[in-house]
C-alpha cells in the first residue's frame, strides 16, 4: 500500500506539523544516531566505496561546525559549498546547519565569474571546494578576491593560500551543541539557474528543512529499509531535496555515486547496489529507454520511480512500464518551493500528466487577474498562501520578490491546464508558449512527439520569427549515433511529427546540433536557443 492512502483523504487533512524551532542537524542526524541506522553507501569514480552511519555523520558534523567556529564562521554567515558528490558534502551541510550558518551549495562546474557574483551577492564570508572546483575558484580567489571571503577551506589537496579541511577537523571536538534556529532562520541560499539575468538566490529557512519529509513520504514513497538512489549533481535544489533533507528525515540510506552518466554502468549499479527506489533526471530516464542494455537489465529490486527536473514524455514512461512493469512518477516543483504537483503512488498516473497538487500546496491554476481558470483552459501556475517549503526572499532583491508574489499568491512563471478530474498538464514557461498563426503552441508538446522518433535523443522546440505567421515552430533536435543529420532525416521527423500530432505543431524549421544548452542543473536552456533564433532573424 502506498504511503498517501488515500489521496483526497490525505490532502485535505495534511498539517506541515512545523515546530516553532527547530535544527535538521540536531533533531534529525543526531537522533537517527542514536539508533544505529546506517546512511549512505558511497562509490567513488575509483571504485571506493565507503558505508557511513548516520552515528558518523553526527561525530564528522560536529567536528566540521566546531572548526568553522574556530574560524570565526557564526549563526546567520553565508558559506559557499563547492563540493562534489562525496560523503563530505553532507557533513559540511549538516555542519552548517548546527552552526546556523547559511549554506550556499555550487555546482563544481561553476566558473570563476559566476562564483564571484554568488561571493559578492550572498556576502559569503567563507569557501569551501573540493578538487573538481579548485581551478575557478582559485581564479576567483587571486584575480577577483571578493572582499567579504576571508576564509578558504580545501578537501582532498594542499593548497597554497587554502586551509587544509581534513587538518581543521582532526583537531575537533565530536562534541558540539547545536545552535537553538528557528523555523523563519535562514538556512540555504539556492540559486536560481539564471536563464534570463543574472541568478537569483533564493532564501530558504530551517522551517524548509523540516518539511522535506513531505515529498519523503509520500512521493519518495520512502519505506523502512530501503535505499534510494537519486542521481542529482550536488549543486541544484534537487539534490537538497533528495540527496539530503527529504530521505534523511525519514531515516532512509542512501546510495550516492560520485561518478558521471553512463547508461550500462548506471543499470549495473542500480542491480549490485539492491536499490529499491530510484530518482533519475527526465534526460537520463530518455537515454536509457533508448539503450540496448535496458532491455536485459535485472531492475527487480527496485519498487518505485521518480522523476523531476521537466516533465517527462509518455513514451518514455510506457517504455519502462514495459520492459520492466516500473511506473515512472513525474513530479513539478521550483527552487523556490517544493514538490508543489505530482503524481503519487495510490493516483492513477496519466502519462504526461503532472499530477495533481501535494498534500499541503494549494496549487490554483489563474488568468492575468488571478482568477482561476475554467477546465481546459491554459493559466500561470500559482501557489496560494504561505507554507514553509516557500522561499522566504530573493536575498537582496525585494522587488524581484516582490514581483512574483500577487494577492496571496506566489506566481511560478509557467503555465499548465487543469482538467476536469484536477489533473495538471504543462503548458511551458510563461515566455516559451509559441503564437504561430493564430494557434498557442506549448513546447513540450511537440518535444513529446519528437522524442518518440528513433533517431531523437533530445529536441527543444523554441519560436523562429516567420513574417508570414509571426512565428514557426523550430525545433533543435540531437541524435543518436547511429543516425547521420540530413535533410532527408528532417523531412522524415517532420512527416513522422503530422502523423502523430495536429498538423499545425509540426516543425516547419529543423535544425541538428550536437548538444543543446543547458544549465548546471540539467534543465534545457530554451531562452538561449530563442535569443539564437531572435539575433539570426535581425
Amino acid at each position: 500500500m502506498a504511503n498517501i492512502g488515500d489521496y483526497a483523504s490525505t490532502y485535505a487533512n495534511f498539517d506541515w506539523e512545523t515546530p516553532e524551532r527547530f535544527n535538521f542537524g540536531r533533531d534529525v542526524v543526531d537522533r537517527w544516531a542514536a539508533q544505529d541506522r546506517p546512511a549512505m553507501i558511497w562509490l567513488g569514480a575509483n571504485g571506493e566505496e565507503r558505508r557511513l552511519d548516520f552515528a558518523r555523520f553526527s561525530a564528522l558534523s560536529n567536528r566540521f561546525a566546531g572548526a568553522a567556529r574556530n574560524l570565526g564562521i557564526e549563526r546567520g554567515d553565508r558559506v559557499m559549498v563547492l563540493l562534489g558528490k562525496v560523503p563530505e558534502w553532507h557533513v559540511v551541510l549538516t555542519g552548517l546547519l548546527k552552526l546556523g550558518a547559511i549554506a550556499i551549495p555550487c555546482a563544481p562546474q561553476l566558473r570563476a565569474s559566476d562564483l564571484e557574483f554568488r561571493a559578492e551577492h550572498s556576502g559569503s564570508v567563507a569557501m569551501i571546494s573540493g578538487p573538481e572546483g579548485f581551478a575557478e575558484a582559485e581564479r576567483m580567489r587571486t584575480e577577483a578576491g571578493p572582499q567579504t571571503l576571508r576564509s578558504f577551506l580545501s578537501l582532498g589537496e594542499e593548497r597554497e593560500g587554502w586551509e587544509s579541511l581534513e587538518d581543521l577537523m582532526d583537531g575537533a571536538s565530536e562534541k558540539f551543541a547545536a545552535e537553538d534556529t528557528a523555523a523563519d532562520e535562514g538556512a540555504f541560499i539556492l540559486y536560481t539557474s539564471g536563464t534570463t539575468k543574472h541568478p537569483k538566490g533564493v532564501l530558504h529557512t530551517h522551517g524548509y528543512t523540516h518539511a522535506k519529509r513531505m515529498q519523503a513520504k509520500y512521493w519518495l514513497d520512502l519505506r523502512e529499509g530501503d535505499r534510494l538512489w537519486c542521481t542529482s549533481g550536488t549543486g541544484w535544489a534537487k539534490s537538497i531535496w533528495n540527496v539530503f533533507l527529504g530521505p534523511w528525515s525519514q531515516g532512509t540510506e542512501i546510495f550516492f555515486h560520485e561518478g558521471g552518466f553512463d547508461p550500462a554502468e548506471r543499470l549495473d549499479l542500480i542491480e549490485r547496489f539492491r536499490i529499491t527506489v530510484l530518482c533519475q533526471a527526465p534526460t537520463e530516464y530518455r537515454l536509457l529507454a533508448k539503450a540496448p542494455e535496458l532491455e536485459r537489465a535485472d531492475l527487480s529490486t527496485v519498487r518505485h520511480a521518480v522523476s523531476a527536473g521537466e516533465p517527462l514524455n509518455p513514451p518514455v514512461i510506457e517504455r519502462w512500464k514495459e520492459l520492466h512493469g516500473l511506473t515512472i512518477y513525474d513530479g513539478y516543483g521550483q527552487t523556490e518551493n517544493t514538490l508543489l504537483v505530482a503524481n503519487y503512488p495510490g493516483l492513477e498516473v496519466r502519462p504526461g500528466s503532472m499530477g495533481k497538487p501535494s498534500p499541503g500546496c494549494e496549487v490554483r491554476v489563474v488568468d492575468p487577474e488571478g482568477q482561476e481558470c475554467p477546465p481546459d483552459e491554459p493559466g500561470d501556475i500559482a501557489l496560494d498562501g504561505r507554507i514553509p517549503c516557500l522561499f522566504k526572499e530573493y536575498w537582496g532583491q525585494p522587488d524581484e520578490t516582490e514581483a512574483v508574489l500577487r494577492d496571496g499568491l506566489y506566481l511560478t512563471g509557467d503555465r499548465a491546464y487543469r482538467d476536469a478530474d484536477g489533473y495538471l498538464w504543462f503548458v511551458g514557461r510563461s515566455d516559451d508558449v509559441i503564437l504561430s498563426a493564430g494557434y498557442r503552441i506549448g513546447p513540450f508538446e511537440v518535444e513529446s512527439v519528437l522524442i518518440e522518433h528513433p533517431a531523437v535523443v533530445e529536441s527543444a522546440v523554441v519560436p523562429a520569427p516567420d513574417k508570414d505567421r509571426g512565428s514557426v515552430v523550430k525545433a533543435y533536435v540531437v541524435v543518436g549515433k547511429d543516425h547521420e543529420p540530413s535533410d532527408a532525416l528532417a523531412r522524415e521527423i517532420q512527416d513522422y511529427c503530422k502523423a502523430h500530432t495536429a498538423p499545425y505543431k509540426y516543425p516547419r524549421r529543423i535544425e541538428f546540433i550536437a548538444d543543446l544548452p543547458k544549465t548546471t542543473s540539467g534543465k534545457i536552456r530554451r531562452v538561449e536557443l530563442r535569443q539564437r533564433e531572435t539575433a539570426d532573424a535581425s
